[in-house]
């Protein structure tokens, strides 16, 4: 069992290097032609440091000057010509306004022979914004707040809370106009629509007014009557001044956990990089699937790993700590509890799962038992959202601290 958790960190630590995004970044800007333009840097997101410095490395001198806006803790210090600001993430706070007013101003006046950089990572949403008149930073918050508990997952949290915003939905990209906008997409959102990444500030909006109103009666949110007007506006449908590169995607997070796997002697499955359902509900299923597997039972075939991709939900019923990723491998312990030689764990590639230091959860066939015998029980603990405690309880937690790169989250389970 030793062994089978030293694969597993070494597994996560791979594929997080796999899915860094300097060489991406690199790659994409060999392929763009900026034509003598001065280029100017708007970075967002949990990755956006990490895009920054391959940027500044790769054009030098071409740089003007750039505004890098990244969740605390996540700046690894500074880049020449640039203005670093960190925010806050899942909530945003008042750095986040006034650290989206500096990206603004540094936009709102270039002329046609100006590029924008814009390097778009996950957590952009709540890390740039700039809220519509009438609308201030305590209602975006308690909108989120209420998403979030709701259990919304992100595409339908974005598609609400960018037409409240300024910058959301095609809306930089129109106050960078005349200027060109170069934009660099890591991506953390299932089938890597554009208008979801970060809410889509440099792309075409493809949901609708409607769209939106039927997300607030779905989760049955409490709106005032302005926010609801706003709600009934449409978004921009086109946008002519963007260019746009996908660099990196929860698909080649699966794809590094099954090269990372194969490596090591271990057949990969990867069985979907589409996950999107309740967390506790993927748990049960990827803990199933490996008790099946080491009952003979499955089509896989040990040694093996079965992957999956994406991003579940968790519905905030308790008052306890944890993430989606912690709550995953929480359930997934009850399906594997007592067979030896089958590790499960759960991954966010950004290194930061829910509002904790945690990346994510690693269990065992003992979990269950390590648990019971620190009179804890799995049920109670999920009842209560405490996943984090109820991990570090028996030494399950992944810490990794902030990763510099953010393309979604994966699981694996390993049977030998």
């Amino acid at each position: 069992m030793t062994n089978l958790h030293e694969i597993a960190k070494q597994m996560i630590t791979q594929i997080i290097s796999d899915n860094m995004p300097y060489k991406s970044v690199e790659n994409a800007l060999k392929n763009y032609d900026f034509q003598g333009r001065k280029i100017y840097i708007v970075a967002i997101g949990k990755a956006a440091w990490t895009m920054t410095k391959a940027a500044s490395d790769f054009l030098g001198d071409k740089i003007e000057k750039g505004i890098v806006i990244t969740k605390y803790g996540h700046s690894q210090g500074e880049i020449t010509r640039m203005a670093i600001y960190e925010a806050g993430h899942p909530i945003l706070d008042e750095n986040t306004i006034s650290a989206t007013e500096a990206a603004l101003t540094l936009v709102e006046n270039l002329g046609e022979g100006d590029t924008v950089l814009f390097l778009v990572s996950g957590g952009g949403s709540a890390l740039f914004e700039s809220p519509q008149e009438g609308v201030n930073l305590a209602d975006l918050a308690n909108l989120t707040n209420n998403l979030l508990a709701s259990g919304a997952d992100i595409t339908e949290i974005n598609m609400v809370r960018k037409r409240l915003s300024k910058v959301k939905a095609g809306r930089f990209a129109q106050t960078c106009s005349p200027a060109n906008v170069f934009a660099i997409v890591l991506s953390d959102v299932l089938g890597d629509r554009l208008d979801s990444i970060a809410s889509g500030p440099a792309a075409p909006d493809q949901s609708t007014s409607a769209d939106a109103l039927r997300i607030v009666e779905k989760y049955n949110l409490k709106l005032s009557h302005y926010q609801l007007k706003l709600l009934r506006q449409e978004t921009p449908k086109s946008i002519d001044n963007v260019k746009t590169e996908i660099t990196g995607s929860v698909r080649s997070l699966c794809e590094s956990a099954a090269a990372c796997a194969k490596s090591m002697g271990f057949t990969p499955y990867i069985l979907t990089a589409s996950l999107n359902c309740e967390a506790a509900e993927a748990g049960r299923f990827l803990g199933a699937i490996a008790r099946d597997t080491q009952k003979g039972l499955s089509h896989f075939r040990k040694p093996c790993a079965i992957i999956l991709g994406g991003e579940t939900v968790v519905h905030i019923k308790g008052n306890g700590k944890g993430g989606r990723n912690q709550e995953l491998a929480l359930s997934a312990a009850m399906g594997i509890s007592g067979f030896e030689n089958t590790v499960i764990f759960s991954l966010g590639s950004d290194g930061t799962d829910g509002p904790t230091d945690a990346a994510g959860g690693l269990v065992d066939g003992n979990t269950v038992s390590k648990l019971t015998s620190k009179g804890l029980s799995i049920d109670q603990i999920l009842a209560n959202n405490d996943s984090y405690n109820g991990l570090k309880a028996v030494d399950g937690l992944i810490i990794t601290g902030p990763t510099g790169t953010n393309v979604n989250d994966v699981m694996v389970a390993l049977c030998l």
